[in-house]
């Protein structure tokens, strides 16, 4: 596995935070039943293949990471497995359009002027972590981020959480002690029904870096268990990223045209 992740933000800004939930940390711990390790396997394989083929809504955003502190609105359209479209704006004003594909970035900046047409290692020359289409709809879909129902996972007991993992707790000593020898480690916590991951955590032992994702709020369109308010915290050797998203107005299944304008007058981002 790869670490795919966050920056979502399609390459300009990053994403979100608005303060109104609690944090897992917290909520009064209760013990759950016991379950078995297969049943945990058949859910996230369950919620893995489980994708809408539009989604829609509206987002209220924060990012602050030390030096600065960005509340800001998105409008996101996605058509999985194909493209995902945003416009981010500031004051009412659109300021930013962004496109991305399976191969592509495309971000037309009004503030600046400039444009930015580059296949999907941007991400990784930019903010130095790689990641796919898929990686992104994951994540804003609230699915279990960079799963392979293929791949060897393992359950972690845990008395007020199920766990999955990519590796097994005598593994994960190791990743603590800087011996692990594989790179990227995956915990899922599968919410208490069965039915959504509630939280993802990433660990990059090559890049000291790490990535905390939590599904504060959940809502329920045509069937499908979508994400209301997510918290992203990105844990780097030079600095701490806060991420917050509440979705609004989510629509499934409604197509909505994608699309992105580039002025001929516009001159390449630096």
């Amino acid at each position: 596995m790869r670490l795919f992740m966050i920056k979502l933000f399609f390459g300009v800004v990053v994403i979100f935070l608005s303060s109104c939930a609690k944090k897992l940390t917290e909520v009064d711990a209760v013990k759950l039943p016991r379950v078995k390790e297969k049943v945990l396997m058949n859910a996230l394989d369950s919620m893995s293949l489980r994708k809408p083929e539009f989604f829609y809504s509206k987002l209220d955003s924060h990012f602050e990471d030390g030096e600065r502190s960005v509340n800001f609105k998105t409008s996101m359209r996605m058509k999985v497995d194909s493209a995902i479209n945003a416009i981010i704006t500031y004051a009412k004003i659109p300021i930013i359009t962004a496109m991305v594909s399976v191969d592509s970035v495309k971000i037309s900046n009004k503030r600046e002027k400039c444009y930015v047409l580059e296949d999907l290692t941007y991400f990784k020359k930019a903010f130095g972590i790689d990641f796919k289409l898929k990686n992104m709809e994951e994540l804003l879909l609230g699915l279990p981020l960079d799963y392979n129902i293929d791949e060897k996972y393992f359950q972690i007991h845990d008395p007020y959480n199920y766990i999955v993992s990519s590796h097994r707790k005598r593994a994960i000593k190791r990743t603590e002690k800087g011996k692990l020898d594989e790179d990227i480690l995956m915990k899922y916590y599968i919410s208490e029904d069965l039915r959504s991951v509630k939280r993802v955590e990433i660990e990059s032992v090559e890049d000291s870096t790490s990535i905390d994702i939590n599904y504060l709020v959940r809502q329920e369109e045509k069937g499908y268990l979508i994400p209301k308010l997510m918290q992203v915290k990105i844990t780097t050797p030079k600095k701490v990223i806060l991420i917050e998203l509440e979705f609004d107005k989510a629509e499934i299944n409604e197509p909505k045209e994608l699309f992105i304008v580039i002025p001929e007058s516009y001159g390449k981002c630096e």
